[in-house]
């Protein structure tokens, strides 16, 4: 995929980092890469008064807007869907990379990558930028699925909701390395390291009423999530 702007992340009052702000990113790239990487983000929205934050679908388009646009995927009834349009909302999505244990239990942390996104975002109505936008969902889990799949007919579509969101308000939040222990802790008899984490793929298995090969794009698609296949 080319991406098309450069544009650093401007910060904003609401993406600033007030604490450990040397672990800020600037460069947009750090943005992308932290969403191709994903696979589900969480999405606040304020419902009925209340806050409501769910787990949900995404797929980019880096092409399509000054900064790229995120979809989300959603029912035409899900309250969050609903309500979104007409407020600003909040999308994070977060990677955990690796338990930091240090010599005290304050400085135990976490090596992790996450992205913060906000904005007002329009509900999809154009027919072809939805299917654009739920081909990018299907194929930002398993890339190239779209195209080897039965596409959504009038009455599945008309029963799913695609918002769009600009990337343009966005902050980037990364740590890294090993433990900070204070100077006077170092030596202690306590044990000191990281335990690294990842998401990992298991051997793709076939539905019981499939009797296809397993193709090629989900073969890939699980080998480079860690999978022995």
């Amino acid at each position: 995929m080319t991406v098309l702007t450069t544009t650093p992340l401007q910060p904003t009052d609401r993406t600033s980092l007030r604490r450990s702000k040397e672990r800020a990113a600037t460069d947009r790239e750090a943005l992308y890469d932290v969403l191709l990487d994903g696979m589900f983000c969480h999405l606040g929205v304020v419902v009925n008064g209340d806050p409501l934050v769910l787990p949900t679908a995404y797929g980019v388009d880096f092409d399509r807007g000054p900064d790229g646009t995120l979809y989300l995927h959603g029912s035409v009834a899900s309250r969050s869907v609903v309500a979104a349009p007409q407020q600003t909302i909040c999308v994070t999505v977060t990677h955990a990379d690796g338990l930091v244990l240090a010599r005290s239990a304050f400085h135990h942390s976490v090596n992790y990558r996450s992205a913060v996104v906000f904005g007002v975002p329009r509900l999809v109505t154009d027919p072809d930028e939805k299917l654009h936008g739920l081909n990018r969902i299907v194929d930002h889990l398993v890339p190239g699925r779209s195209s080897a799949v039965r596409p959504p007919n009038r009455k599945e579509l008309a029963k799913t909701s695609v918002l769009a969101l600009s990337l343009s308000e966005a902050s980037v939040k990364t740590r890294s390395g090993a433990a900070n222990d204070e100077e006077q802790d170092l030596d202690l008899p306590y044990w000191t390291g990281v335990i690294p984490l990842q998401v990992v793929a298991g051997e793709p298995v076939t539905n019981p009423d499939c009797d296809l090969r397993v193709p090629e794009h989900v073969r890939t698609r699980a080998k480079l999530l860690g999978s022995s296949s």
